[in-house]
């Protein structure tokens, strides 16, 4: 379900059921003369599209403006938008801030760019990483007060911390294509696996016709196919669904479905 188009007892409805709340998470970057800017982004809202129509999960509008940076290539006429790191951080705190005060307890953002070395981080995961943490620490002092973590109702944290109930699981950053799934699908920028991503999920944000091999980035494009797109779309959806707890689709949701309206189903 579309957030901006649910109705506050469907929010509430959400929040009973303890639904993943998925915020998009990307940049708009070049990505040589055959892709589109929005790559990065687009590779989580389409995969979002699939998924939706077999689980009970919100999905916010998507965030577009991370730090890019210019190592790619400068932004004169290439269209490289680039918000530093410091930017975004305060945004993202005040976004996840208002989300733990509606209610929302399972929030999941999604990121493609960057993400080749997920653990060590870099600028725009590690701003909303940051964002997140900030964010839970402020409202639980807000709402347990100082000193909530050693109080005794906390003695079992440790043993909690693989569990939802750990309120530092409130608040989760994930790559869209994890460790597994790089070994088994190309992972490069603009290159057979984005591109391939692409031909799957948004045919229209690829022109072949404009392809360039002269960045090295590029060339492997020229093998990209649909076909290996949707393997790829097939290992996001698994672990997607893993690290949501997703493993069966869940059906309660069906009488609030047919309320708001959802995106056509992709082809598959």
């Amino acid at each position: 379900m579309r957030y901006e188009l649910m109705l506050p007892h469907q929010i509430r409805e959400a929040i009973a059921g303890n639904w993943p709340v998925i915020l998009p998470l990307g940049v708009l970057e070049y990505h040589g003369e055959h892709l589109a800017v929005g790559m990065d982004t687009l590779a989580v809202t389409r995969i979002l599209d699939h998924l939706e129509h077999e689980a009970d999960i919100v999905i916010l509008p998507p965030f577009y403006y991370g730090t890019a940076s210019y190592a790619v290539a400068g932004p004169a006429g290439n269209g490289t938008l680039d918000v530093p790191a410091d930017r975004v951080m305060p945004f993202a705190q005040s976004l996840f801030t208002s989300l733990l005060k509606v209610g929302f307890r399972n929030i999941h953002g999604f990121i493609h760019h960057q993400t080749e070395n997920f653990a060590a981080g870099m600028p725009t995961d590690l701003a909303f990483k940051f964002a997140a943490r900030q964010a839970i620490f402020a409202f639980l002092e807000a709402e347990r007060g100082e000193g909530w973590w050693g109080d005794a109702a906390m003695a079992d944290y440790y043993a909690k911390q693989a569990d939802k109930a750990d309120p530092f699981n409130w608040i989760q950053i994930h790559p869209l294509l994890n460790a597994e799934a790089i070994q088994q699908f190309p992972f490069d920028h603009a290159g057979e696996g984005e591109t391939s991503l692409m031909l799957d999920l948004c045919p229209e944000g690829v022109d072949m016709r404009r392809f360039s091999a002269k960045q090295w980035f590029t060339r492997t494009a020229q093998k990209a196919s649909a076909e290996t797109g949707r393997r790829g779309r097939q290992l996001i959806l698994a672990h997607m669904r893993a690290v949501m707890r997703l493993d069966k689709p869940r059906k309660k949701a069906a009488a609030l479905r047919k309320k708001v309206p959802v995106r056509k189903k992709p082809r598959s």
